[in-house]
């Protein structure tokens, strides 16, 4: 029987995970590297998102952001003197293919090379992430994802770098988040490229997904370690014991958490798709199935909050989300809940088997102070007790998780540096370093302090009193 006992709370020698498990932490490259251009890059289509008025708040742009394209040797340098074990990074995909096709920039690709190289010269392990969002804006203005050419220009994408990195680069990841790519770029137009359709949604997110089938058809071909795809996976909880909320609540679950694993892994599609999209809804061919449907060596889970769902009036799924009125929430306005990653993750082993899982992104938003001055010891301090304390419930609810037989490889926190959060700007901070924004300064939160003492003790660390 499960020990009922948050993990964060039982004694020292049933915390520890299990060996080999791999804590790192997780960025995106238009989050971090700013420079956009530089060194024959392309522009992608977040660089074209952020430039037009109105789209990001403060017009904010990832112009600078942590200036990791300049800074990555000492960021490398920080990620050791924290212990992180993995590093888990995206590619700018126009860097490597300022067109998206054809002609390779090889300052570009050389600048991925260095960075694993640095890695590994420090005992970390490179995670690489071939799309976190960012395509080409040449490719864009062919289509994007709407145009069907676009597995073949992911699986080019992905060959380049699988021929120059594979063997370095073990662990490779397809797609970051697809349902976001598609909900926030082709829905509701909150995100890059801005489109806001019914129709182009359900197109948008198939192409996507033979596009990773592509990929990962590539790397059978090129490549001979791990290759997986990491989606966002966010449990959805009945508002009440009405029919109709469960009801929303299944609509709501097929549409963010089965949409992609189910045809990744399946080979098909959640019936309710059709009925949330309705005409909108295409007919596909069983041929994109089989292309789709490829070996994948493990799942990545992003995990961030629950939804507590009822049913409701609203475009296109026709619920709605209670708010929890003695709930803790963060800076971006989601509920801290770590029972639903135990769930999250108990659930993808019953629907989709013993597949291995690592845990992609975990982290949360909240407010920081001010860098402290330093103490007689000359340390800087940040003091983020909540971050804190939403990682130790949060790894102790992936502890739980292994206890109930869920085979989960590692943990990588989101985020290493506070970053541009997308089109919120600035305005969050999900790092567990603090960044200057106007001198570029690293400090180290309390939070990563203590995640540095999590990683050294293989999680037992999970059971100390937190240093607030």
């Amino acid at each position: 029987m499960t020990d009922p006992r948050p993990a964060a709370v039982r004694p020292t020698s049933e915390r520890r995970f299990p060996e080999g498990f791999l804590w790192g932490a997780a960025t995106a490259a238009h989050q971090i590297e700013g420079s956009p251009m530089a060194d024959g890059a392309g522009p992608s289509i977040w660089t074209r998102f952020a430039h037009t008025p109105g789209m990001t708040l403060n017009g904010d742009t990832g112009d600078v952001a942590c200036d990791h394209y300049r800074r990555w040797k000492d960021d490398v340098k920080l990620m050791r003197e924290l212990g992180l074990q993995a590093y888990r990074f995206s590619v700018s995909w126009s860097r490597i293919l300022p067109e998206g096709t054809g002609r390779v920039n090889q300052a570009g690709l050389d600048f991925y090379s260095r960075l694993v190289d640095e890695l590994l010269a420090n005992g970390i392990e490179p995670l690489l992430t071939l799309y976190h969002w960012d395509m080409p804006a040449a490719l864009d203005d062919r289509g994007g994802w709407l145009n069907r050419d676009c597995a073949d220009w992911f699986a080019e994408y992905g060959r380049v770098m699988y021929r120059a990195l594979d063997g370095r680069v073990k662990k490779w990841v397809t797609l970051n988040e697809p349902w976001v790519i598609t909900d926030g770029g082709y829905l509701h137009g909150a995100l890059a490229p801005g489109h806001r359709s019914r129709f182009e949604a359900p197109i948008a997110s198939h192409n996507l997904m033979r596009a990773h089938g592509a990929a990962v058809q590539a790397y059978r071909a090129e490549g001979k370690h791990e290759i997986g795809l990491v989606v966002n996976i966010e449990p959805k909880y009945a508002a009440t014991d009405s029919a109709e909320d469960a009801a929303a609540v299944e609509r709501a679950h097929a549409y963010m958490n089965e949409q992609y694993l189910d045809p990744a892994l399946l080979g098909s599609y959640p019936p309710e798709l059709r009925e949330i999209f309705g005409e909108a809804w295409p007919e596909w061919p069983q041929a994109d199935f089989e292309l789709i449907k490829q070996k994948l060596d493990f799942i990545g889970v992003n995990y961030y909050t629950r939804s507590v769902t009822k049913a409701a009036e609203s475009y296109p799924l026709n619920t709605g989300v209670v708010r929890q009125p003695l709930g803790t929430y963060t800076e971006t306005g989601w509920e801290v809940f770590p029972q639903g990653l135990t769930d999250t993750l108990t659930w993808v082993k019953q629907r989709y088997g013993d597949i291995p899982m690592y845990i992609t992104e975990n982290g949360a938003a909240f407010f920081d102070p001010p860098v402290a001055e330093p103490d007689a010891s000359g340390e800087r301090r940040v003091r983020d007790p909540l971050r804190m304390d939403y990682l130790q419930k949060h790894i102790g609810a992936i502890h739980d998780a292994i206890q109930a037989g869920c085979d989960i490889r590692g943990y990588m926190v989101w985020s290493l540096l506070d970053n541009l959060e997308w089109s919120l700007g600035y305005s969050k901070r999900f790092g567990v370093v603090h960044v200057n924004y106007g001198t570029q300064e690293r400090t180290p939160k309390d939070s990563a302090r203590w995640y540095s003492k999590v990683i050294a003790s293989n999680g037992t660390h999970l059971g100390e009193p937190l240093p607030y």
